[in-house]
């Protein structure tokens, strides 16, 4: 009986609930998540349940913060007063922006609240702190793709910014 593995593609069907039983992502009514396993494509607890894992085989697991997306940093919560925000850009608040960082990189930031005077984003994921639970039941598994391996393999199949969640 095959066991996944790291160079197998593995198809998963799965669902994402937080500690207060909201289910925060999930496969059904979608195609099933395909991944190679051991591209560095998964958070690491969702990869290492899948390991050794076999075909029809379903499992419930929770992956503790530091695991999956890691602890809320509140240094990663910035203040910015109005003269500081380029006069093109009209944020809104619950929207998603792109924040350069002094070493160049973009990273997504989320306006947590917004008045006359400042806006302040959160660039933590938006799951950071969160404890992790996960329904899987593995439902194939190759040593090729089935599918289009587009985006980054966290089920948005490329759709959305799977940098935020927003999938």
């Amino acid at each position: 009986m095959q066991r996944v593995e790291n160079g197998l593609f593995v198809s998963v069907e799965y669902t994402g609930t937080l500690d207060n039983g909201e289910i925060f992502d999930s496969s059904r009514g979608r195609r099933p998540l395909e991944v190679e396993i051991g591209a560095g494509l998964l958070i690491k607890g969702f990869e290492d349940a899948l390991r050794g894992m076999s075909l029809n085989e379903s499992k419930t697991f929770t992956i503790k913060p530091e695991e999956a997306y890691g602890l809320r940093n509140e240094d990663y919560v910035r203040s910015f007063t109005r003269a500081e925000i380029p006069a093109e850009i009209n944020p809104q608040l619950g929207q998603t922006l792109a924040i350069n960082t002094q070493s160049g990189h973009q990273v997504p930031a989320r306006v947590t609240h917004i008045d006359d005077e400042k806006m302040i984003v959160d660039m933590n994921h938006p799951l950071a702190g969160e404890a992790l639970t996960f329904s899987i039941e593995v439902v194939g598994i190759s040593v090729t793709p089935t599918e289009d391996q587009a985006g980054c393999g966290c089920g948005c199949s490329g759709e959305g910014d799977c940098s935020t969640g927003g999938c």
